[in-house]
């Protein structure tokens, strides 16, 4: 198709002519261009490139993009009272730190409550520039908190809570709905750059001190003479390399922000420095520059190997600072020029975007982790946990200190905040979302089903909750049927970037106002979770027992906040596949806990274990059909009277269920099919007899078929908690 044809094409479709420049046609045939379907598997990928850009959260970029999970979630995380400042908020609202002095109220707090705020481009682009946050592991672990995640702005500053909109970074909406889009994706661990990106390329950071580590910070992120310094566990680079899978880092060692990792491992830095024994071959594909020009000329050339790293360059990077989203944007624009300059070679490649950590930018989901210890003991009979796991956590605790702050002893070290994931290949057209929890490791994992190399570094509680990214493909039939986009141009804002002198640190607002999130729908991969929580008080009171039930084919984690007691840790059950899990909550009275799990899963079970003897016991049992699509809610009557249950949808559905009455010592069963809303339910379950009492059950019934994201998930962000009345 020529140039003129393809923008007569798309000015058909939707006017997209008006914009002036766009991409290299090479790029637009590339687009049009049908995958590589010779087997219709995995197989059919021969080349795996990973560009990690810098510091960019989910929520700091995606926010806003309609049908990800952004401000529009209906389920944010409870976070404890201020006092004199605010209460009964989300954790959209946090507390600024600083601030002038309220006259005449020496006692009164100087901070105030702020929400999200863009970083609004069009009005000021100095912006675009916005300062860096704190982003060390020390400020990490205080900013998460044990997942309750109240003190973002007191550990990151308050412009971590800026946030761009699409007429900011129109670049990466564009390729974010060309794309699949993961927003379930997690750095490694919650500290900065270095760390990270070990977990990318190693799977791991030496957490047992084995080899050096374990790592918490950029200490050894370029070369040292001193081989006291080396790490000595072994990349996957060298895998790959005793494999005999080709491999390449792409880079411009004048200038890679030291963000090659391999540059703080043995083997790396004596092919640097040339000693005795050095590999050629690792200082050829591994501490060598072969830049953006090179990946072309390999790419013509039809000599891209088969897993390709690219480290770009400090302006290219996207790091706050020394770049911005605009030069990000358009060093990933020349990376897609470079990979397809030869549609053949295109037609067989994976592209993966994500970003190594958050700086400090504010990222509103808890990220799935171990439990927290509540008591450590080394020995394991003895220590208190915040929650359980069927999963062995070695590896997942912060133990050696290593020069990190004595505060952060045997802390998990994440997941840490959501990062972008672009998924691009000609296998993930069409503007999908992929909600499976992920993180750095699950890139290892992607490359280990292609080429049967394998991490054994990657913990079993990785391998068991982080996805191999295997669910964001679909190699049988991918879309190829004249799908196009169009992606902007990158050069001028790029331009216009460069011109900024300095970084901005914008003001902070002066209100507290709510973001919100574009309405919309996208297609959605299928996912391997089916999870159920169900719940019992006993009949002797005085304590609440959930259990957490996996029948899915996936790991997950269990996220539980007890509202009645926001400043305890939060716990955190992980569960496998075919296995469970029981939590006990003691209580003389009231009980108000908030679950949730992946993809909008969410739970919400209160009530009071006091009753008068012989009174009605209500409790609910819910069970998922996959094969009809419908929930099967089972209600439960242990109790000496009769009671009755008020069953009403809260969204996707506007009919009025009946009321149903259960006699004592009995049940009853409702079924509620879900195929008019794509399996998305949210009900709520309650007894006349008994006001306080409540089970509220919301997320997505998956069947192994594509679907859509939560139409639920749109609008302004809920500052406030959900109040039972």
């Amino acid at each position: 198709m020529s140039r003129r044809d393809f923008l007569r094409t798309l000015a058909q479709a939707g006017g997209a002519s008006a914009v002036l420049a766009t991409f290299p046609p090479a790029i637009q045939r590339a687009l049009a261009l049908p995958a590589n379907q010779r087997t219709r598997t995995l197989q059919d990928v021969e080349h795996i490139v990973v560009l990690t850009q810098e510091n960019r959260s989910f929520d700091h970029y995606f926010g806003t993009l309609a049908g990800v999970r952004g401000f529009g979630d209906p389920f944010p995380v409870p976070v404890k009272d201020r006092q004199n400042l605010f209460s009964g908020k989300s954790v959209f609202v946090q507390q600024t730190v600083g601030g002038a002095p309220v006259p005449g109220r020496p006692n009164w707090p100087t901070s105030k409550p702020i929400a999200p705020f863009r970083l609004n481009t069009e009005q000021d682009f100095p912006v675009m520039r916005v300062a860096g946050t704190p982003h060390s592991w020390l400020d990490a672990q205080l900013a998460w908190d044990h997942g309750r995640m109240n003190d973002w702005c007191t550990a990151k500053q308050n412009h971590s809570m800026g946030y761009y909109a699409e007429a900011d970074l129109p670049f990466q909406f564009a390729l974010a709905k060309a794309f699949t889009l993961c927003d379930h994706y997690h750095c490694a661990t919650q500290t900065g750059t270095n760390t990270n990106r070990l977990f990318l390329w190693t799977g791991h950071n030496d957490p047992l001190a084995q080899a050096g580590g374990p790592s918490t910070d950029n200490s050894r992120d370029s070369f040292n003479p001193d081989q006291n310094t080396d790490y000595r566990w072994v990349t996957y680079a060298e895998r790959l390399q005793a494999a005999g899978i080709s491999w390449q880092v792409y880079q411009n060692m004048a200038d890679n922000f030291t963000d090659n990792p391999l540059a703080g491992f043995r083997p790396f830095r004596n092919a640097w420095y040339l000693r005795p024994g050095y590999s050629q071959a690792l200082r050829d594909r591994g501490v060598s520059t072969r830049d953006l020009d090179l990946l072309k000329a390999d790419v013509l050339a039809d000599r891209l190997p088969q897993v390709s790293w690219i480290v770009a360059t400090a302006e290219g990077s996207e790091h706050p600072g020394p770049s911005s989203p605009a030069s990000g944007a358009d060093y990933t624009a020349r990376v897609l020029d470079a990979l397809t300059s030869n549609p053949e070679v295109w037609s067989k490649t994976v592209l993966l975007v994500n970003f190594d950590e958050n700086d400090g930018f504010f990222d509103h989901m808890p990220p799935p982790a171990v439990p927290s210890y509540t008591a450590y003991n080394a020995n394991p009979a003895q220590a208190q946990l915040a929650g359980a796991s069927t999963v062995d956590t070695t590896g997942e605790y912060h133990h050696v200190l290593n020069g990190a702050d004595a505060r952060t002893i045997n802390r998990p070290y994440g997941l840490g905040p959501r990062v972008p994931m672009y998924v691009v290949s000609p296998w993930t057209k069409g503007g999908w979302v992929n909600s499976q929890v992920a993180d750095h490791s699950s890139v290892l994992r992607f490359i280990e089903a292609r080429f049967g190399v394998q991490e054994p570094l990657i913990s079993p509680w990785r391998r068991a909750v982080s996805g191999n990214l295997l669910s964001c493909f679909d190699f049988l039939n991918p879309e190829d049927n004249g799908f196009m986009q169009l992606l902007p141009a990158t050069a001028a804002r790029r331009a216009r970037s460069l011109a900024l002198v300095d970084t901005k640190v914008p003001a902070t607002p002066a209100a507290l106002a709510a973001p919100v999130q574009a309405a919309g729908v996208r297609p959605a991969r299928a996912l391997p979770y089916e999870l159920q929580v169900q719940a019992e008080v006993p009949d002797a009171g005085g304590q609440v027992v959930l259990t957490f039930e996996n029948a899915g084919e996936a790991g997950a984690v269990f996220h539980v906040y007890d509202r009645l007691a926001l400043d305890q840790v939060p716990r955190r059950y992980t569960v496998e596949p075919g296995k469970q899990l029981k939590g006990r909550w003691n209580t003389t009275a009231a009980y108000d806990l908030w679950v949730l799990g992946p993809n909008g899963f969410h739970r919400h079970i209160a009530g009071d274990v006091r009753r008068a003897s012989g009174s009605a016991l209500p409790e609910m049992v819910l069970r998922a059909e996959r094969a009809t699509g419908e929930l099967v809610v089972e209600l439960v009557n242990n109790g000496g009277q009769p009671c009755t249950f008020q069953l009403s949808a809260n969204k996707y559905y506007t009919h009025q269920l009946p009321e149903v009455r259960v006699v004592a010592r009995s049940r009853s069963s409702v079924r509620l099919p879900l195929a008019v809303s794509s399996n998305w339910y949210d009900y709520s379950l309650r007894v006349n007899s008994a006001p306080a009492w409540l089970r509220r059950f919301a997320g997505h019934l998956e069947n192994g078929l594509p679907s859509i994201s939560d139409p639920a998930m749109q609008g302004a962000a809920q500052l406030d908690q959900y109040r039972i009345n």
